[in-house]
């Protein structure tokens, strides 16, 4: 470890350092469902980019069926976020995940989550998560190492629970709307909020500055 000026020059293991988690499900070949947790999404307009390991369930199954569910659990949820952590839907397990991962089937009932059916793909919901994405994926590219597959899947329908959004508007309440949050391996929550962008359209009363 080297220090240079203020900073330490380090090497962390993951570069998780704040991202969302996103329930991911996808279509099983037998048609049952998969699915599975990850940090590694981001939006930009109606396309969601995801990162995954290639060799896992959820990358097999949107090779062969694109279609999949973008569900996005809050704080609150996290316990059965980490129950589908340790949970594979490959059988056999892939050598990499072998001793820490144990195959799981039934990831939904794993997890204590209950499927509810999508309108526009054939990936079910995850009724219990405030806001469900229905997507496709329009392009699978592998990274330069081939470890991990890039997703863009392109958002069909946006499903929203009333309590998160701002009535009578199409916008989701940032008030009232708390991801959860993967820091390095670790679950948060969001703390007060400390202003808006000059952008947004749902201004909030009593923050500093308004």
């Amino acid at each position: 470890m080297r220090q240079t000026n203020d900073h330490l020059t380090i090497q962390p293991k993951i570069l998780y350092y704040g991202t969302p988690v996103v329930l991911i499900s996808t279509e099983n070949e037998d048609g049952t469902s998969n699915l599975a947790p990850m940090s590694s999404a981001w939006a930009l307009g109606q396309v969601v980019v995801l990162g995954l390991g290639a060799e896992g369930q959820t990358a097999h199954n949107l090779r062969e069926r694109p279609d999949l569910v973008i569900n996005l659990p809050t704080a609150e949820q996290w316990p059965a976020v980490e129950r589908l952590a340790p949970l594979t839907g490959r059988d056999p397990v892939p050598d990499h995940k072998r001793g820490a991962f144990r195959y799981e089937p039934a990831k939904f009932a794993a997890a204590g989550l209950r499927p509810e059916p999508a309108e526009l793909v054939r990936a079910q919901r995850v009724a219990e998560c405030p806001l469900q994405l229905e997507a496709r994926a329009v392009r699978i590219t592998p990274d330069l190492h081939d470890d991990f597959l890039i997703v863009e899947a392109h958002v069909l329908r946006v499903h929203a629970d009333p309590a998160v959004v701002v009535p009578g508007t199409q916008h989701v309440d940032p008030t009232a709307w708390c991801p959860l949050i993967y820091n390095f391996r670790h679950y948060f929550g969001l703390g007060p909020q400390l202003g808006q962008s000059f952008r947004s359209e749902t201004p909030v009363v009593g923050v500093a500055g308004n």
